[in-house]
């Protein structure tokens, strides 16, 4: 399953605006040998921790925070936040009412049960627009707010201390500017079939799903394999069924040489592993960057239902300054699996969009013919 348009993901998790406390600054273990640690966290024959499983990464939290909001909020702040997107879910499962007439022209915006539309209230308009999007049979975005170490966390972003993503350099917004430039001649991702988005065609999950960073889409499918041996970690993401391959230790190939997803070298600091991603394609980088992106990733099993995942993001030549985030990844239930994406299958949205626009041409060319 897919909703078709939602490639604007990316952007749209960028709604929230700043305001913060100072969060904790990572605390990293030392490199060497595995230590003596209690046996609620399983681990592999070498002692390493055993990362492998079904997870998830689904909350309600955002990636950005709102205003004058600070990091870790109140129970009763989470507990409201929770039952108001319940009352979200619930209010787009209702049935329709079979006499409610004729629909409006242009359709309308679906309004919420709540005083203030929630988060995902607002992405979910965002992708849906007026004409409205699937019901919430098809989505399952979590219903929980990010708790870590059993603190409500208000935002995935804990440095800087605002919980924003810092700004673009003036390199990058000139870089942005000329590739604005190129689409108003070439036209837009949604003007050829060839320059559709990348999640459309089923290449890649929209917004940063498979990552890296591995954030949560807030719509469905945020659910990841992880198998682990002495050489490898593979993450397999659900959506658009996505396999990331970490080679613990090595090098990084030459800088020319681009994959997709990036390159990703892993390496053991105590009990947590690290992961740093570099080469990244041109064409799947995060909120434009790719050429000089790195992403260090830092994934942390607590206990036999939870993985701590830490994520740095840095490029001088596209950001202001580096930005860090956390979040958790839970165990999903036992016998509950990972299914296969068919993405394409039975989608004949694309054939729709080309046969719109061939008869467009067709009726703009009978306008230009001599009568």
């Amino acid at each position: 399953m897919r909703i078709a348009g939602l490639t604007l993901t990316a952007v749209l998790l960028g709604l929230a605006v700043a305001g913060a406390q100072a969060p904790q600054k990572p605390t990293i273990q030392p490199t060497g040998k595995p230590t003596a640690k209690p046996a609620s966290v399983p681990r592999m024959a070498d002692g390493r921790p055993d990362l492998q499983g079904n997870w998830t990464n689904a909350t309600i939290t955002m990636l950005e925070r709102r205003p004058n909001t600070p990091l870790v909020i109140t129970e009763e702040a989470a507990r409201l936040d929770e039952n108001n997107t319940a009352a979200a879910l619930e209010a787009r499962e209702a049935p329709s009412d079979p006499n409610r007439g004729a629909p409006p022209v242009g359709g309308e915006v679906r309004k919420s049960p709540n005083a203030e539309p929630t988060y995902l209230e607002l992405l979910w308009r965002a992708g849906g627009g007026a004409v409205g999007g699937y019901n919430s049979f098809w989505v399952d975005p979590g219903d929980r707010v990010l708790r870590i170490d059993g603190q409500p966390r208000s935002s995935i972003i804990i440095d800087p201390p605002t919980g924003r993503i810092p700004g673009y350099t003036e390199e990058a917004r000139a870089r942005m500017a000329k590739a604005a430039e190129i689409r108003k001649t070439q036209g837009s991702e949604f003007d050829h079939p060839e320059l559709r988005p990348l999640a459309e065609r089923c290449i890649t999950s929209f917004g940063s799903n498979a990552g890296p960073p591995m954030l949560p889409n807030y719509f469905y499918n945020n659910s990841y394999s992880i198998v682990q041996s002495k050489d490898t970690v593979t993450i397999l993401t659900e959506m658009v069924h996505d396999a990331r391959v970490v080679r613990m230790g090595g090098t990084h190939p030459p800088f020319g040489l681009r994959k997709w997803f990036g390159d990703s070298i892993g390496r053991w600091e105590g009990d947590t592993l690290v992961i740093e991603t570099t080469n990244f394609h041109p064409n799947h980088g995060f909120r434009n960057s790719w050429e000089n992106l790195k992403v260090t990733e830092r994934i942390t099993r607590k206990d036999a239902n939870t993985l701590l995942y830490r994520f740095t993001v840095e490029d001088p030549t596209t950001f202001t300054a580096p930005f860090t985030g956390e979040l958790v990844f839970n165990a999903m239930p036992p016998g509950e699996m990972v299914y296969e994406y068919a993405c394409h299958e039975a989608n004949y949205g694309l054939e729709g969009v080309m046969s719109g626009a061939r008869a467009q041409e067709r009726e703009a060319a009978k306008k230009k013919s001599p009568q």
